[in-house]
């Protein structure tokens, strides 16, 4: 039988936990729940997005950055 890694039995024992809480919740909490999880998530696509644009953009400041005449200010 083939075994699965140390960190995927953690997660799926976090997993497992987590449902766990969220079975003991009253019915009006879930709603909760999944807004924040709503949120978390969003968040999380949202920092992505930043710092693909971040990246994105890197090439286009360059030359911009580095200049002569802002060298003084790179040394600083």
């Amino acid at each position: 039988m083939m075994g699965y890694p140390k960190e995927s039995n953690a997660m799926n024992a976090a997993e497992q936990a987590l449902i766990e809480k969220i079975r003991q919740l009253a019915p009006q909490r879930l709603a909760e729940v999944e807004d924040f999880v709503d949120f978390l998530r969003a968040r999380d696509d949202e920092q992505r997005f930043t710092r693909a644009a971040a990246k994105a953009s890197e090439a286009s400041f360059a030359a911009v950055w580095n200049n002569d005449e802002d060298a003084a200010y790179d040394r600083m």
